[in-house]
């Protein structure tokens, strides 16, 4: 491969994410690491070995398989949340009120099947309308009041929190806060598997929310990339003021984007509870993390649908890693060490890109300049 091969290489965008997005997680690992060392550095190697891991800890194919199941359970929700996030993030918007429309999601579903026995396609529907609906509130008060998103974001997160343990405490079970198990109260509110439980040694949580949340995210690179509506959208993110005066309803945008981000986290959550794999407790008090990780999905993911995909699959593998440690040395919480500071070097790398392409630039000024210096110097030795 010559000089210019390579950096028309490196000059795409989508290079330039993957090789961001690697560092951003070899640093994270590192940082990590040395967090393990200063805990305990008799077995930091270990440990960061385990978290990596994960369900390949297990000797037994068979149980690898049905703990990757798992593993994919909690990482088709989390998708849905980086989706959430990144979507509005192309319109400009900071959609930290994800976590809110999860819960919102979580509720309407949780309701839909346990207290009024519906099957799971009306299920998945409420879930998908309460968090869209979520998300339209957040719009109207950006539209109409320009209150920030991020402000009626988190306290629509609390609203949701505290109504959903309301709305849930009726349907829970009676020696604990958790809610009635779905498999027996309700089965038809179940998702379906389609027979891809037997892929995973028979694991039943294993639904078609896996192989749906991978559609979504394709659906949305398509309509981001290749529509009318998505150009819209990206526009009103770059230029909100130059959208309007092009004819652009911008307002109208924004409150669309945000409903199809909230609706997008509130199914995320539905995806899980109507897995079986979880029941709610009535009485958490601090919001699920789901919301906030797919922000580190999503910008470890190069703000792409489909670099999300591999992104959420990446946090929610070094997070179930984490369960693996030894409690009594490591705290789990260190794969969401982890995940932190990969959130905050994804800042950094806008700066890794400029550089890059600076570094690229001045390499190709450079690549035209040898032939002249080379021609000048023959000249001046024929004279």
């Amino acid at each position: 491969m010559n000089n210019k091969t390579k950096s028309s290489f490196l000059s795409k965008p989508a290079v330039q994410s993957t090789l961001a997005a690697l560092l951003c997680i070899i640093i994270g690992l590192l940082v990590g690491y040395i967090a393990l060392l200063i805990i305990n550095p008799k077995g930091a190697t270990e440990a960061i070995i385990t978290i990596l891991k994960n369900y390949f800890t297990y000797p037994s194919p068979k149980a690898a398989m049905k703990y990757l199941g798992n593993t994919l359970v909690k990482a088709a929700p989390l998708l849905m949340c980086a989706l959430s996030i990144q979507f509005c993030y192309q319109a400009g918007l900071f959609n930290i009120g994800a976590a809110g429309q999860y819960v919102a999601g979580a509720g309407a579903a949780l309701y839909c099947a346990l207290a009024l026995h519906l099957p799971w396609i009306v299920c998945l529907i409420a879930a998908f309308v309460a968090g869209g609906v979520f998300g339209i509130i957040v719009g109207l008060l950006k539209s109409y009041l320009n209150v920030n998103e991020v402000i009626s974001g988190i306290m629509l997160n609390w609203i949701g929190l505290y109504s959903v343990n309301m709305l849930l405490s009726g349907v829970k079970e009676t020696a604990s806060p958790y809610t009635v198990q779905l498999a027996s109260t309700n089965p038809s509110a179940l998702l379906p598997s389609l027979g891809m439980e037997k892929l995973f040694s028979n694991n039943k949580y294993v639904t078609i929310a896996i192989p749906l949340a991978i559609i979504i995210a394709i659906v949305l690179k398509v309509v981001l990339s290749k529509t009318v509506f998505g150009y819209e959208i990206r526009a009103t993110g770059i230029a909100k003021d130059a959208a309007r005066y092009s004819g652009m309803k911008e307002k109208k945008n924004v409150i669309i984007t945000l409903f199809i981000g909230g609706a997008l986290a509130g199914l995320g959550a539905a995806f899980l509870f109507l897995s079986g794999y979880e029941q709610w407790s009535v009485t958490q008090s601090s919001v699920p993390s789901m919301g906030f990780n797919g922000i580190a999905a999503t910008f470890l993911g190069g703000l792409d649908p489909i670099g999300t995909i591999f992104a959420s699959y990446f946090i929610q593998h070094i997070t179930s890693g984490g369960s693996y440690l030894d409690k009594n040395i490591y705290p789990s919480q260190i794969s969401d060490f982890i995940s932190a500071i990969i959130i905050y070097l994804c800042g950094f790398v806008l700066f890794f890109k400029l550089h890059l392409n600076s570094y690229l630039r001045a390499k190709e000024e450079r690549n035209k300049q040898k032939p002249s210096v080379k021609a000048n110097k023959e000249e001046g030795g024929n004279n």
